[in-house]
């Protein structure tokens, strides 16, 4: 157990959480939610949907996406008194797409279960950073962005069907990024939310009220089915996006925001948690970049875990009524869906090329996202995997100089 880190100073009290609260954090606290509740949520409905997941057990992904996961970082924010949020991993979600279209959903909560194990083993073997120092980024990115590659093309074909839906959804997202005194006060994904939503209203096409949005919770309990099959298609790569991908995001913007994020200790709660929300059919546990860097993006520093503990707090608050939202959300029109997820990954997209060829390992992270996105399985094993496999060979074999860590 010493191998996990342990808070400098002891958990705040109540009281002390209340002072250190205040408007500025409630408001950072409140865009980054909302951050994680749109974009990533039409992302987790447009895999599950095509993967033949029912509405019970998409909103049951979803309950454990932000129930479950809320209380793991409300422990984790008020315990290190930093902004420490948890979520679950979007590159994780996207490979799980391609695995449904050839294995069971069992199966697949399966392999959730293993790669929390595969991770809580790894924590208490201090191994963590090491093994983000020796797996090649670009290699990792080069296949993440295979994955999401369909989504900015879905993005172009939603605005070439369904004009009337798409259009304005882009048009307030451009809108939101080219004024920053706009984007400030409504973050690009939320203007494009708020456009689509007008836009789906004037249509009258959904047939639902906001009324439908309050059903409570009925989590879809899932019995894991073991298979070869899945574990090795799904646990590596997903074990990776969460250490190596999300983490790695997660640390990277908590130290610029001046915080020293515990690394065993958030791998022990991830791997902990992922074999718990897999339960529910939640894909893994990871400690989020995004909303993390926006709760900690300004104040003191030693408030931001208040931004956080109210993050867990809207998080619980979402989980409980998950399933009238996700009825909402599959009653829009695919369009909608489609528009939100694809300008929610332009960004990750764009970093995923950038770090993939940039200049180390280009020629592997090449491979990696040719063999991703050609999607042609091998032995029943889903494309992704195989473009980490090809990818890392040829990095191995013709690029072995940029192993070497690099001169300084």
């Amino acid at each position: 157990m010493s191998r996990f880190e342990r808070p400098e100073t002891a958990p705040a009290r109540p009281a002390q959480v209340w002072r250190d609260f205040g408007a500025l954090y409630a408001a950072n606290g409140f865009i980054g939610f909302i951050f994680a509740a749109t974009g990533p949520v039409a992302i987790v409905l447009s895999v599950g949907s095509r993967g033949g997941l029912s509405e019970a057990e998409l909103a049951s992904w979803l309950f454990g996406s932000f129930f479950v996961n809320g209380l793991l970082s409300i422990v984790y924010c008020w315990a290190w008194r930093q902004p420490l949020v948890f979520f679950w991993t979007i590159p994780g979600t996207v490979l799980v797409g391609p695995a449904l279209e050839h294995l069971r959903f069992a199966e697949v909560v399966g392999a959730f279960v293993l790669t929390g194990v595969l991770m809580t083993a790894l924590a208490f073997t201090g191994w963590i950073k090491r093994l983000m120092q020796a797996v090649p980024m670009p290699v990792v990115m080069g296949m993440v962005a295979g994955v999401f590659l369909r989504f900015g093309i879905d993005l172009v074909r939603a605005l070439h069907e369904t004009p009337a839906i798409s259009s304005p959804m882009v048009l307030a997202f451009l809108a939101a990024s080219v004024w920053p005194a706009l984007g400030r006060r409504v973050p690009p994904v939320i203007a494009a939310l708020l456009a689509g939503a007008l836009a789906v209203w004037a249509g009258d096409s959904s047939g639902l009220s906001l009324a439908d949005a309050f059903v409570l919770a009925h989590p879809v309990l899932q019995t894991p089915q073991w298979s070869a099959q899945a574990a090795l298609e799904l646990v590596l790569p997903l074990a990776i996006t969460v250490l190596v991908v999300q983490n790695g995001q997660g640390y990277a913007v908590l130290e610029a925001a001046g915080h020293r994020a515990p690394v065993n200790a958030v791998t022990l709660g991830c791997g902990l948690w992922s074999s718990l929300t897999a339960l529910v059919g939640t894909a893994s546990t990871c400690l989020t970049g995004p909303t993390n860097a926006l709760i900690s993006s300004s104040g003191e520093r030693h408030r931001h875990y208040t931004a956080g503990l109210f993050v867990g707090a809207l998080s619980l608050v979402f989980g409980l009524f998950a399933p009238g939202f996700t009825r909402l959300m599959l009653a829009a029109p695919a369009a909608f869906v489609a528009t939100l997820a694809g300008l929610a990954m332009l960004k990750v997209l764009q970093t995923a090329f950038q770090i993939s060829f940039r200049d180390r390992f280009s020629l592997g992270a090449l491979v990696a996202f040719v063999v991703t996105v050609a999607n042609q399985p091998i032995a029943g094993i889903g494309a992704p995997f195989w473009g980490m496999v090809f990818g890392f060979a040829v990095a191995w074999l013709l690029e072995r100089q940029d192993f070497a860590p690099p001169a300084r």
